[in-house]
């Protein structure tokens, strides 16, 4: 049976993934510009590892400046099936304490129209379903391994997306919590649907810092106290990835959710009718309906 290939996408804090073996730094050029970063490769728990930082070493860019679509092309180029975003968010709901973990099932887009958001376009019109934009066996892996390390987590909930990179002001904060979200955050949208278009599973590790700001027992939140909560939390979404990786080997079979074949009805365009550097450009991820 093949080595399981699971990307890491690191957010605030997390720049590097700790215990890897055999590392390699691989460049990746993509029709679609240059990644984040260098891709660091390894072996973990018997798994290979594709990690990126999704800010770039030293936190580099604004979460509208992020090249999502070429962060997750490259992903896909080295083989990545599985990606574990980890992500700082705010807290939205009074049990979900800074410090706690959240896997989250569900997003909500509030990014204003900046970001790139799909592979499709330039001759070619495709539609995914994202009804559920979480792959659910990841999830239940993710929860397990912060289980496993003795981690407080919340299992489902809806992750807000908003643009960034300020900070939320009161009014929205409260409004934001009567639509019944779970958490905040700037990055997940795009990536989250990219992941889906290059069929890839994607879950994410949601680190809570703060309350945002409707916490009246609360300061609002600020980079220091964000970065304080931060590196707590870091150390123990090292311990979740070790640990997710481990399962993921141990329960390896043939991946039978949805995500694998999220382009196999999603193309509506005459294949005749797309130009052969359009095909080109996106072989690593409609080749093979093609």
């Amino acid at each position: 049976m093949s080595q399981p290939v699971i990307g890491v996408i690191g957010g605030s804090g997390l720049y590097e993934v700790e215990g890897l073996n055999d590392i390699k730094e691989v460049t990746i050029e993509t029709p679609f510009g240059a990644p984040s970063d260098a891709y660091i490769t390894g072996e973990l728990g018997g798994a290979k590892m594709v990690f990126l930082p999704r800010h770039g070493r030293g936190h580099r860019y604004l979460p509208s400046e992020v090249n999502y679509r070429a962060n997750i092309y490259g992903m896909k180029k080295l083989g990545v099936e599985q990606i574990i975003s980890v992500s700082a968010v705010g807290s939205m709901k009074e049990e979900i304490v800074p410090g706690h973990i959240v896997i989250p099932d569900q997003f909500f887009d509030r990014t204003q129209g900046k970001r790139a958001s799909t592979f499709f376009g330039n001759g070619v019109v495709g539609h995914v379903q994202f009804a559920d934009p979480i792959c659910g066996g990841l999830a239940d892996i993710l929860v397990a391994a912060a289980n496993e390390v003795g981690a407080t987590v919340h299992k489902g909930g809806t992750y807000i997306c908003i643009e960034g990179p300020n900070f939320s002001t009161r009014a929205e904060s409260n409004i934001f919590r009567s639509w019944g979200v779970d958490i905040i955050g700037m990055t997940n949208i795009p990536e989250s649907r990219l992941a889906r278009e290059a069929e890839i599973c994607y879950g994410t590790v949601a680190l809570a810092t703060d309350y945002d700001c409707w916490h009246e027992g609360h300061d609002d939140v600020t980079v220091e106290a964000v970065l304080a909560i931060i590196k707590q939390n870091v150390a123990t979404a090292r311990q979740i990835i070790k640990a997710a990786a481990a399962k993921i080997v141990a329960e390896r079979q043939q991946r039978d959710c949805e995500c694998i074949t999220a382009l196999q009805f999603a193309i509506m365009t005459d294949k005749n009718l797309i130009s052969d550097e359009t095909k080109q450009a996106l072989e690593p991820l409609i080749g093979k309906y093609f």
